[in-house]
Order: structure tokens, then C-alpha cells, then sequence
């Protein structure tokens, strides 16, 4: 059961976690809104769809995307506090041990994980989409695909290749089309340039060559223009503009899967984000024993020198997970591992300051 202090620490952390996180929103607010507003004039955009699509949309991803930092502030904060009026030292005379002075706190950062998870992988992937067309719509220009050399495997036999594919007029230059068999290649289509018609859903082979191969039987067709069903849609070209931030859990696992089958490169970038949707959240619980330990004790530089320490702290957090992250996306590091290694190590220093924080 839940003791006085337990409820006024719990009461008094999540509400400066809250009022921070309110604060800071109001000011991104103010300055997103400075800066777009040429645009929302220019594009004549609704004042309710700029209220309630956009900004109403935009609170719960940027209180996640940034929950991490202000949560481990209010803890540094209120620690800080608590210390400067000496409660943490009556508290500990009164016979109560650090590890149950922790508790409320830990107790807090479980209530704000668990909080994440629903935001992740449930809330935020339904407000991402009305908010991501708003700005394609009112804000940012229309996407353009500047991925080069583009590898796409559609099924187990064929493999396909751009090397780069226009969203606007729909149309992909320097296309290969090859099919393998049991002795290697058995089919092989080239063309200059290829234009989907969206109406007949099939493609326009500008300049094309196809080439068949029957063991040592060998046909060539060529000719200036071709109508053909290719088996793939311009979608499958569009790697980059697979928006991971609208995709549920569930969603997320079935997109991973198509792009497995497709074997597409920017499949461990998928993977570090169900990972990391799956594991961040243990990293409020750390963060707080971290904060809580560092700041229960009371120092000369008060509270400034204890948030100015905590955000640095903070930072070396995040920094750590864009490099594994840059060490699985551009090298051989496994996914789990490169979300997992920021998590253990900073697991392991707060083990040390827990066994440092005064007694």
C-alpha cells in the first residue's frame, strides 16, 4: 500500500513532469507557428485544421518524442528540491532505506512507461497520419523520391531495378526486370524508361530488350514501346516514404514482414523501430534511478548544478542510441543489440550510483 510519502512524491513528480512538458509545448507551439505561418497564409489553410488536425495532433508525438528528457528533469528536479530543504536527510534519519525512498519514484516512471507504450504503438500512429497529410497538404512541398539505385525483390524468382523513380509522373529510368530459375537467370527485361498507367494498372516500356534464356537457347525482343504487366506498383519504389510513425505495433510487424520478403536494405532501420518501441520504456525507470541518486545528495551548485549534470547525462543517453543505431543501419550490429547496448550500459551505472547515493 501507498504511505503518505509515497503519494506526495508520486503526486509531486508527475505534476512537475506534466507542467514541464505543458510548458514546453506552448513555447514549440508559438515557434513552430512563427515559422509556418507564411506558408499556412499562402495555402490558405483552415484555422480549425491548423487547431485541431495539426497542433491538437502534435502534442502527443512531441510529449513522446521528448518524454524521456523532461521526465528525467522533473526527477532531477524534484530530488534536488526535496535535498536543498533536507527531507532526503530526515527521510533517511527516520530509519526509511534509500531503496524505499526510491520506490514512489520508480513507481512514477512505470506509470509514465507504460504511457509510452500506449503512445507508441497504439495513439500515435493514429494521430501521425491526419497530422503528416496536414503538412504535405498546407506546409511541405510534395515528396520527391531522392533514393538512387533502386533494389526491389517482389517474390522469390524476381528481382527489379531502377535507377531512380519521379513520384509526379510516375515514371522509373534504367529499369531491370530479371528472373531466375533453377540454372540462374531465365528472363531478363530492360528499358530506358518505364511510365505506369494508373488506370489500366499496368506499365509503358519505353526502348525496351527482353531477353529469354532456355539452357542454350537464347531469344531477343526488342522494340521502341511495350504495354506489360511488370507485377509491381510505384508504391514498391517508394522505400523512403514508408512512414513507420503511422503503423501500429501490429502494423509495424506485417510491413517488416513485406519488406523481409521484398528484401529491402532499410530493413534493420524498420527493426530498431519496433525495438526500440518495445525497450525505451525501460529506459524512464533507469533514468530515474540515475536522477534520483545523483540528486538525493545535497551539493554547493544546488539544483542548477544537478539539471545542468542530468541533462548532460540525458544527452550522452540519446547520443549513444544514434550511434548504435548508425552502427545496425550502416554496418553488421543486429538491431536488438544496437537498442538494447545504450539500455545496458547506462543499466549498469545506475547500479553504481545507487551503491553511491547516500544511506
Amino acid at each position: 500500500m501507498l504511505k503518505k510519502i509515497d503519494k506526495y512524491i508520486i503526486k509531486q513528480l508527475l505534476a512537475t513532469f506534466f507542467l514541464a512538458i505543458a510548458l514546453i509545448v506552448l513555447i514549440v507551439i508559438v515557434f513552430d507557428i512563427s515559422e509556418k505561418l507564411d506558408d499556412f497564409l499562402e495555402k490558405k489553410a483552415p484555422i480549425q485544421e491548423i487547431i485541431f488536425t495539426y497542433y491538437l495532433n502534435f502534442i502527443p508525438y512531441f510529449v513522446n518524442l521528448f518524454g524521456h528528457l523532461f521526465f528525467f528533469i522533473a526527477v532531477i528536479f524534484l530530488a534536488s528540491k526535496m535535498s536543498s530543504r533536507s527531507e532526503i536527510v530526515a527521510i533517511l534519519s527516520s530509519g526509511i532505506s534509500f531503496k524505499r525512498f526510491l520506490r514512489p519514484f520508480i513507481l512514477s516512471s512505470i506509470i509514465v512507461a507504460l504511457l509510452n507504450v500506449y503512445l507508441t504503438n497504439v495513439l500515435i500512429p493514429q494521430v501521425n497520419k491526419p497530422r503528416i497529410e496536414f503538412e504535405q497538404t498546407y506546409w511541405r512541398n510534395p515528396y520527391k523520391n531522392l533514393t538512387f539505385n533502386i533494389h526491389v525483390k517482389t517474390d522469390s524468382v524476381n528481382h527489379v531495378y531502377v535507377q531512380s523513380f519521379n513520384n509526379f509522373n510516375q515514371t522509373g529510368y534504367r529499369f531491370t526486370k530479371e528472373t531466375f530459375c533453377e540454372k540462374g537467370i531465365c528472363k531478363k527485361i530492360t528499358a530506358q524508361n518505364i511510365v505506369y498507367d494508373s488506370i489500366k494498372k499496368n506499365w509503358t516500356l519505353i526502348d525496351y530488350k527482353v531477353r529469354t534464356i532456355d539452357g542454350l537457347k537464347e531469344s531477343l525482343v526488342t522494340g521502341d514501346k511495350a504495354v506489360m504487366n511488370l507485377g509491381i506498383k510505384p508504391e514498391d519504389f517508394n522505400i523512403v516514404t514508408a512512414k513507420v510513425e503511422t503503423m501500429t505495433f501490429t502494423e509495424l510487424n506485417d510491413f517488416i514482414d513485406s519488406e523481409t520478403k521484398r528484401g529491402s536494405k532499410d530493413i534493420n532501420l524498420y527493426l530498431i523501430e519496433k525495438y526500440q518501441r518495445l525497450f525505451n520504456p525501460l529506459a524512464f525507470i533507469i533514468l530515474t534511478i540515475i536522477g534520483v541518486s545523483l540528486s538525493s545528495r545535497r551539493t554547493r551548485g544546488g539544483t542548477g548544478l544537478n539539471l545542468a549534470f542530468g541533462i548532460t547525462i540525458a544527452f550522452s543517453f540519446i547520443m549513444m542510441m544514434k550511434v548504435t543505431s548508425v552502427f545496425s543501419t550502416k554496418g553488421n550490429l543486429h538491431p536488438i543489440i544496437s537498442v538494447l547496448i545504450p539500455i545496458f550500459v547506462f543499466a549498469i551505472i545506475s547500479v553504481f550510483l545507487i551503491k553511491k547515493a547516500p544511506k
